[in-house]
């Protein structure tokens, strides 16, 4: 039986190198679960599968310098299960399911209207949200839950800066710093300033008008997650134990952590680091947070699934708010 899927042979822009094509509907390994895709979710870990850049990207997810190692890209996925392996203990068939399709053996796959993963890469959906708002939520919203909880270890009243609020990872980050009551503070442009209040931030700082590093305040963990700011000036802006965290941002930002954190923390004092995605996909706590209504996801824009290479032509301009999904039933 086949089925519609965007298929990746080359590196390049996505519009030249995504394709919809039929192909052979999966079927699952006995540890394995079929899911039939409803939404799935633009990612910046795709984008660097799909476009090759760096260089040394593409040796990832078994790719080689010429031949990418994905057949079908995606790995944010909402869907509905309809088979299982005989191994599979957790989901039953109509399950509806949320997935993360990374991992030692994820081979991508969400772009299309069915894929087959590993039991341990899918959750329950939130039954509060619908199938493109569960879509937007893994990759983004585990980043964010392990950088506030795993990576910042953020206590109750303890002072929050997420730089780059408005974007897929920051819109989690600042609801789920707040779900663990600390004072939370986002920045982000001008016209994103009414969109990071509403999300429930404590302060919100206009990057274009004011510099948070020359304000005076100190924060307890600092999570960059768009954009480019010196390590330096983070490191100025945490409190004498604070934690800064790089989970994105412009390439010179990611470079800068991962040379300099460790060099630049102090024994008993700041921490700095990249955030380096666990394989504890806790989507059971992000459930319990989503159906309590202090998480939301928040979508930019949604784009049907023979658009999928449109949909990372805007995404690459960076200028999303929330996230960038693709409905594919």
């Amino acid at each position: 039986m086949l089925m519609k899927a965007i298929t990746l042979t080359n590196y390049g822009l996505p519009k030249d190198v995504l394709h919809l094509e039929e192909v052979e509907k999966p079927t699952p390994k006995d540890d394995q679960v079929l899911v039939k895709v409803h939404a799935a979710s633009v990612t910046f870990s795709n984008q660097l599968l799909i476009t090759g850049k760096p260089l040394f990207i593409r040796f990832m997810e078994g790719g080689t310098l010429r031949k990418p190692g994905i057949k079908i890209p995606g790995s944010d996925v909402a869907g509905q299960v309809e088979a299982v392996g005989r191994n599979v203990k957790q989901f039953q068939l109509g399950d509806e399911v949320v997935g993360y399709l990374a991992g030692d053996d994820g081979k991508k796959g969400a772009y299309a209207e069915y894929v087959c993963a590993p039991e341990k890469a899918f959750g329950l959906k939130p039954v509060n949200l619908s199938w493109e708002q569960a879509a937007a939520m893994p990759e983004a919203a585990l980043v964010a839950l392990q950088a506030v909880r795993d990576d910042g270890q953020i206590q109750k009243g303890q002072k929050v800066l997420v730089y780059g609020a408005s974007g897929g990872i920051g819109t989690f980050t600042v609801q789920i710093a707040k779900a663990f009551e600390a004072e939370v503070t986002g920045v982000c442009s001008t016209k994103n300033v009414d969109l990071v209040r509403s999300l429930g931030t404590d302060h919100v700082i206009d990057y274009i008008k004011e510099d948070f590093t020359k304000n005076g305040q100190r924060y307890d963990l600092i999570v960059a997650t768009a954009g480019y700011r010196s390590i330096y000036d983070y490191k100025r802006a945490l409190s004498p134990k604070g934690i800064y965290v790089c989970t994105g941002g412009a390439w010179s930002q990611i470079f800068q952590a991962l040379l300099l954190a460790k060099m630049l923390s102090e024994p008993a004092g700041k921490k700095l680091g990249v955030l380096t995605m666990k394989p504890d996909f806790d989507f059971s706590t992000l459930k319990e947070l989503i159906e309590a209504g202090k998480v939301k996801s928040v979508i930019d824009r949604s784009y049907p699934l023979e658009k999928t290479g449109e949909a990372f032509i805007y995404y690459s301009m960076r200028h999303a708010r929330g996230k960038v999904v693709i409905t594919v039933v």
